[in-house]
């Protein structure tokens, strides 16, 4: 039985390391605005066990001009728990949250491997395909809301 909470930003470390962040410092796992009162991070969970994340920032992304934008970051599932819908529970969990907090639009930066996934939940790309350094190839994409 699966089940969503919110979770502190370094209990996403634990899956944003190997996932997202394989073989690097574990400091690289910490994002800007981690812990900014406005930033919430969701985890799903196998019984007790992390198996997920999604972090949830207030920030504008410059090619919006929507007044009231949130960013999701650092989505990630396990490798041992991917293809089981988790990561549309996480996105169910973030976007509910955004709803409430009366935004307009949900923006990322999403791996270029991730784009058909965000795809089918409703996400458009925009721009052209870019790098992020040490990371690897990313869209950005967004949704209205």
């Amino acid at each position: 039985m699966y089940s969503v909470k919110q979770i502190s930003s370094q209990q996403t470390y634990a899956v944003r390391q190997p996932v997202l962040r394989p073989g690097k410092h574990i400091d690289s796992c910490i994002f800007d605005g981690d812990d900014l009162p406005q930033t919430v991070h969701f985890g799903v969970y196998d019984s007790d066990n992390l198996v997920g994340i999604v972090s949830v920032f207030r920030v504008s992304h410059p090619d919006f001009a929507n007044a009231n934008q949130y960013q999701l970051r650092g989505m990630a599932v396990l490798p041992t728990h991917q293809k089981k819908g988790l990561g549309d529970l996480l996105l169910e969990a973030a976007e509910n949250y955004i709803k409430q907090q009366g935004t307009d639009l949900i923006w990322f930066n999403a791996r270029e491997v991730a784009v058909g996934f965000y795809s089918k939940a409703g996400y458009t790309i925009s721009g052209e395909l870019f790098e992020i350094p040490t990371v690897g190839p990313h869209y950005v994409m967004f949704k209205l809301v």
